[in-house]
């Protein structure tokens, strides 16, 4: 266990702890297997087609990783809070964040229609591909979304059975559960503005940036800082310098997605690049994007990108990824995650942590937000 290991090898104090948010990363995964195995234990005795079709479907999703972003943040606010040696209750919150991300990833790509995720078929896909191969009677994308909205249950469930047994391991739970309750809350707030956004027709900027606070920025990094600062029992200073840190790197973080969305390599991102400009989802980049072309009265830019415009074709993509380039709303929102990655370094030095826990936070920041270390310092 890190922790162990930790309270060994750091004797000469708290700034020189020489394991890292990456160690956490990888030490979370020993502790998302055991917690895994244990579920699945359990749901084979509750119930073995239900531990077949559904557990072992939300086992394999969280163990096929991703980033781990969460669990590295809340060790970094563990850190920027004095935090030091054993450090159990931080790998048991990371794990409880990357349960809960699995649980708003299943549920986003049912929303969203996603094909893909991490590589491989989203759960929905997977769960209509089983009910097609076993014969089952019934619409299979009518079961498969009701089967996968119990999938995304199942990983909350497992979430919160992990964070209160952390909790209330920990002489900090109380502050520990409070900023879960709240990231909870601020979580389904978003995926509800994001779904309203697009029934609505949105296409402004504040209405974007409103939508990737709360449902990105908030539980990706604020919330992971101060779940990991709770645990180092900080001061309320503390918790609003790394709350301002992490909104403004979360939703870096956000906008740096939106541009992957949008440009990326499916190769790369495990996802499509198309399905955000073909659903004319309300992104910051649509949003800016569509301010320009009215401002500089490109009618051709601001049809294509028009929410409820044009069809999901390939011809209409690329035209959208062109219009997205020749109003310069690309290079804006370059420049904005630019911005907001050095916003967020500079709220992180008001926690007066030491240098090399400092360090640590900018590493991630750039692993976050793509912007090279230098870059930010030239924009501070």
């Amino acid at each position: 266990m890190l922790g162990l290991r930790s309270a060994v090898a750091g004797t000469d104090g708290p700034a020189d702890d020489p394991h890292t948010a990456l160690h956490a990363v990888a030490d979370v995964e020993a502790v998302l297997e055991r917690v895994l195995d244990a579920r699945l234990l359990q749901a084979r005795a509750t119930d073995p087609v239900f531990a077949r079709d559904v557990a072992a479907r939300v086992s394999t999703f969280v163990r096929r990783g991703g980033k781990r972003l969460r669990t590295a943040f809340t060790w970094c606010g563990w850190r920027a809070a004095g935090g030091f040696g054993d450090a159990t209750a931080v790998l048991g919150t990371g794990a409880a964040l990357e349960l809960v991300q699995a649980c708003a990833l299943v549920h986003d790509d049912v929303m969203d229609g996603s094909p893909l995720r991490r590589g491989a078929p989203a759960l929905h896909v997977d769960l209509a591909r089983m009910h097609r191969a076993t014969g089952m009677s019934g619409p299979p994308e009518m079961f498969a979304t009701s089967a996968a909205v119990l999938a995304g249950d199942l990983a909350l469930v497992w979430a919160d059975d992990l964070l209160t047994e952390t909790a209330l391991g920990s002489p900090h739970g109380a502050r520990l559960h409070r900023e879960w309750r709240a990231m909870r809350e601020e979580m389904v707030a978003g995926q509800y503005r994001d779904i309203h956004a697009q029934a609505t027709g949105s296409s402004g900027t504040e209405e974007a940036l409103a939508v990737a606070v709360l449902k990105s920025a908030l539980y990706t990094v604020a919330r992971p800082l101060t779940l990991g600062a709770s645990l180092a029992g900080a001061d309320e200073y503390t918790l609003d310098a790394l709350r301002c840190a992490g909104r403004s790197v979360g939703l870096a973080f956000q906008l740096r997605d939106d541009l992957l969305g949008a440009f990326g390599d499916p190769a790369v991102t495990g996802k499509p690049a198309d399905e955000d400009l073909s659903s004319r989802k309300l992104t910051y980049l649509l949003a800016v994007a569509l301010e320009l072309a009215a401002a500089e009265s490109d009618e051709k830019a601001a049809a294509v990108l028009a929410p409820g415009s044009g069809t999901r074709s390939c011809h209409t993509v690329e035209s959208m990824r062109t219009a997205l380039e020749r109003t310069g709303a690309r290079a804006v929102v370059e420049s904005k995650i630019a911005e907001l990655a050095a916003e967020g370094l500079r709220h992180h030095e008001r926690t007066g942590a030491p240098p090399a826990v400092q360090r640590e936070f900018a590493a991630m920041v750039e692993r976050a937000s793509g912007v090279p270390a230098g870059r930010t310092e030239e924009v501070a």
